[in-house]
This record gives structure tokens, sequence and C-alpha cells, in this order.
């Protein structure tokens, strides 16, 4: 009985901790935190399960370090509609320009951990956090789930004679050291699937940088360089034009994002690269509101008319539990960080 007096005692003093910190209404925080004594639960617990209940509680805001209109914006646009829906609190777009996400990454790291603000994240931001040794993604943020995933292609100008991954293979190795490739910036990602592309396939090439991935595109199809590695949705409308020729989808399996276009790996076993677009929250946050915003990301994502729209944007829905993306993050950063090691990546001055 004494035992049971003590549990109820320190249950009555986890009751006016939350009372006084206004986490949820005085006669139900009596209830949780006289059970939570009797069952020896911590007022952390009990707090972080109230929370989750009454999450959220205002506004929510996704920090998109991507300007309006990029793919990952309409991604995520269309997930804050619904979540909006979901949630009855408006879910805000925020989009925070500079530094490759850096800027994005320190606002959202200093957040209150509380769920209220996400960080649009993709491969793009992995890269730059690496290079920069700044706010990585793998431990100084905490996972939510994968949004989608969007397939990258080897494409070269219409105008070589070459039609598909072994035909370019050969077309190289017959002038080693003599063809550029081009990238939209040092060590993005489009310059680092040109990188291990080369690498897997034996080729030299030169490695010719552009601001910005319409820079690089006209300068392939003005015969300026011989070929680069864009995302799927920037070079769909090209290659059905004519003006540029996909030889190879970096996915493992043919996809609608880029019919008629045969994996790379058919040719280059092994092969692959996937742009990807994710979910994050502030380090910390308690571990019950980020499994509901991962659920209700999953339930928006599972939506046909979704699904499609993201199509239409050139991204393939896909969903997660938090720890199958902080699994993803892990392997993506092992991958990227040993890539950009082996060749002594620096930030650009």
């Amino acid at each position: 009985m004494t035992h049971r007096l003590r549990l109820f005692s320190a249950g009555r003093k986890r009751a006016r901790l939350l009372r006084a910190t206004g986490v949820v209404g005085i006669a139900r925080v009596a209830r949780i935190a006289i059970c939570a004594g009797l069952l020896g639960i911590s007022a952390g617990e009990v707090a972080a399960q109230a929370q989750a209940q009454t999450f959220p509680s205002r506004q929510v805001r996704i920090l998109v370090p991507n300007a309006p209109g990029s793919p990952s914006d309409i991604v995520d646009r269309l997930l804050a509609v619904k979540l909006t829906e979901y949630w009855n609190q408006p879910v805000l777009i925020d989009n925070r320009l500079g530094a490759t996400g850096l800027i994005a990454a320190e606002a959202v790291a200093k957040a209150p951990p509380d769920g209220h603000t996400l960080f649009a994240v993709s491969l793009t931001q992995l890269i730059a956090t690496l290079t920069f040794q700044r706010f990585q993604l793998a431990t100084e943020f905490a996972p939510v789930a994968m949004v989608g995933t969007t397939p990258f292609a080897i494409a070269v100008s219409a105008a070589l004679p070459v039609k598909n991954i072994a035909e370019w293979i050969a077309y190289v190795k017959a002038r080693p050291g003599q063809l550029m490739y081009g990238s939209s910036g040092q060590w993005g990602s489009l310059h680092l699937c040109m990188e291990v592309f080369n690498e897997m396939a034996g080729l030299k090439m030169t490695h010719v940088p552009h601001p910005g991935t319409p820079a690089v595109t006209n300068a392939v199809i003005g015969d300026q360089i011989a070929v680069f590695c864009p995302a799927a949705p920037s070079v769909n409308t090209l290659a059905q034009s004519g003006k540029l020729r996909a030889l190879g989808v970096t996915y493992q399996k043919p996809t609608r994002l880029l019919p008629g276009v045969p994996p790379i790996s058919d040719t280059l076993p092994g092969f692959e690269l996937l742009g990807w677009y994710g979910m994050q929250t502030t380090l910390r946050t308690p571990p019950e509101i980020v499994s509901r915003i991962s659920l209700d990301l999953a339930r928006a994502l599972k939506l046909p008319e979704i699904q499609e729209k993201m199509i239409a944007t050139g991204v393939d829905a896909v969903g997660s539990t938090p720890a199958e993306f902080t699994s993803f993050i892990n392997k993506e950063s092992d991958r990227w960080g040993k890539v950009l090691r082996d060749r002594n990546a620096k930030p650009e001055q």
C-alpha cells in the first residue's frame, strides 16, 4: 500500500507539472498522470503522448530549399493541402532558398522540437551537407518519411551517332580524354552521377560545370559538351522533341517517367542512382509526433490523385516509416560520403 501511495503522489506531481506547461486539460492531465504514476511511466513520456494527441496545435511550416515551381516545391504543396485537411491547421510552404539548403537546414535545426517545422530534403541537400560538413541529415535531424523518387538519365545531343549506353561507352572509349561532360555545379547530383557512371564504365572525360541545369542543357543541345545526367523531369520534354537523346535511366527497372528508355544497369550491372525527396523535422521531436506526421504523409501519398499529379511532375510517390527513412539516409550518407572523400571534394569558393 505504501508503494502505491508513493506512485499516486508521483502521479499527482506529474499532473501539476503538465498542467503548468499547458499540455492538456486539467482533468485529463490528472487522470493521465495518476494512471502514469501507478504504471511507473515518466512525466516526459506522459507529456510526449499528450503532445502527440493534440498535434498540431498551430500552423505547420514546411521549409523547402527550392524555388517555387520546382518539382520539390510542387510535391510539397500537394502534400501541404492534404495535411491541412487532415490536421485542421494550416500547413504552409516556406521557400527558404540559399546555400543549397543549408539556410533552411539551420532554421529547422533551431526550431522547437515539436513537429511544427518540417524540412523538405532531397539528394541535393544530402550531398551539400556532406560536402560542407554541416547539419548532417543522418544525425542532426529527425527523419520522418521518404516522399518520392525520381530517376536521372544519361542524355546526349540527338546529333551524336549513339543510340544506347553500350554505343555511348564504345564512342567515349574510342576518344579517351577528348570529350566533355557537364553539370549544374561542382559536386552536385548531376556531377556525381557522371562521376560514378564514368568510373564504373572506365571512361575518361573532362568535367565542365555550368551555372544551373538550363545552361548545361543548352550546352549539350548546342554540341559544346557531349553529355550530362539530368533528372527525368528536365529531360523528358526535350527528348520527346528530338533535341536530346536519353540513352539510359538510372533506376534499375523501366519507368513510365521516361518511357522507352532502358535502365543503365542492363548494360552496366549494379549502376543505380535515385533522385529522392523526403521529410524531416527538428532533432529530439517526440517520436509519437514524428510517427503521426509519417502516417499522415503515407495516407496522402496513397491517394491516386496525389500519385498522378506527382507522376506528372516527374516523381514516383513512395511513403515510408521513420525507421525506413532513417536506414535509407544512413546508407545514402555512407555511399555519397565515400564518393566525395575519394575525390577529395571541397566546397566551391
